[in-house]
């Protein structure tokens, strides 16, 4: 898989997640790092893009992972 296309899919990914995120606040620095992905990626800078979409899906994923611990 080229670069672009990986960096494409994770952007989906974070759209799809970023739905079960109730934390505004969490989800508002997250979407931050999203737009930041959005933007270095039209600019073909794919290892900025890449980097702020990692961080972006880092946040949702602790997150998520607080809420699942929290239903146990």
């Amino acid at each position: 898989m080229e670069i672009e296309e990986r960096i494409i899919k994770d952007l989906r990914k974070f759209e799809e997640n970023s739905k079960e995120v109730k934390d505004r606040k969490i989800l508002d620095m997250a979407k931050r790092y999203y737009e930041d992905a959005k933007y270095y990626l039209a600019k073909k800078d794919y290892f900025t893009a890449f980097g702020c979409i990692n961080y972006a899906h880092g946040l949702i994923d602790a997150i998520r992972m607080k809420i699942d611990k929290e239903s146990f």
